[in-house]
């Protein structure tokens, strides 16, 4: 069973810490005046990978001045496993209409690739004006599927990270950093 600590700023499930609180909310800073620069004063719909990119995209959200709309997408492709488990499954889809609408892509990270290929291959198909992608963190070093976001928080190695909304079966989402996950967690989970 995971250990808990609430008063170490460091989770002790973490091998290390790759980027702490500050560090995140920097860069997301910084993101938000790049869409701005990019977007000028127009509207945008913001897509949202969940549950993944859902603390990314809220705070990200906040930097943003201009009118947006919201709308989310659910896909499953790592059960509780750390690699991918083959072709993302579209589990929950969109609910509002983006055709003819610019739209922004949000995931929190763009590994192999082929979750936010088959994302974009069906936003593609709903015709917007335009459409970019932004991923928090880029780990190119297991592309699969030649991709590469318009907007990229940060490159990372090929390391398996937790927090600030990743996680492993569904647990350290909550982390305020991201950290590595000690590798004798990585397993099939045993929790209760």
């Amino acid at each position: 069973m995971p250990t808990r600590s609430k008063t170490s700023k460091e989770h002790p499930d973490l091998e290390s810490v790759m980027f702490t609180e500050a560090q995140i909310k920097k860069r997301v800073r910084e993101l938000g005046r790049e869409l701005r620069a990019a977007y000028g004063q127009g509207e945008f719909t913001i897509v949202s990978i969940i549950n993944g990119a859902v603390m990314f995209t809220a705070d990200l959200m906040r930097e943003i001045d201009n009118p947006v709309r919201l709308d989310c997408i659910r896909i499953s492709s790592y059960a509780d496993r750390t690699k991918s488990v083959g072709t993302p499954q579209i589990v929950h889809s969109l609910t509002i209409d983006i055709a003819k609408r610019h739209v922004l892509l949000i995931d929190d990270i763009l590994d192999t690739g082929k979750t936010i290929t088959l994302v974009a291959g069906l936003i593609a198909k709903l015709r917007p004006a335009s459409m970019k992608t932004c991923v928090l963190l880029d780990k190119q070093g297991r592309r699969e599927v030649p991709f590469e976001a318009d907007f990229v928080g940060f490159k990372i190695p090929d390391r398996f990270v937790v927090g600030y909304g990743l996680d492993f079966a569904e647990r350290y989402r909550n982390l305020p950093c991201i950290g590595v996950l000690n590798p004798k967690l990585q397993n099939p989970p045993e929790w209760a």
